[in-house]
């Protein structure tokens, strides 16, 4: 079921619901589609600070969990793409 309004997906507060409405991701649907990595690509084209806990964070939010327990493999998978974005 989807909710309404990104700050009710967990991981994702006013902050981070801003800088996906800035780059016209306004709902959980549409984050889904884009994905973390897309999404987080995104944000980082339009603010240089995204970092590697946000995009667990993202990544947490579709999983409907909190980043920090994001299976190991899935977290080693992100930072190898963070890496390469660098």
């Amino acid at each position: 079921m989807l909710v309404e309004g990104l700050t009710k997906l967990v991981n994702i507060g006013k902050t981070l619901e801003g800088q996906l409405k800035t780059v016209g991701i306004q709902t959980e649907a549409q984050l889904r589609e884009a994905g973390s990595r897309k999404a987080w690509l995104r944000i980082k084209a339009v603010d240089s600070s995204a970092c590697y806990n946000r995009l667990c964070a993202l990544e947490g939010a579709l999983r409907g969990i909190r980043w920090h327990d994001l299976p190991d493999r899935v977290k080693k998978d992100l930072k190898a793409f963070y890496q390469s974005q660098k």
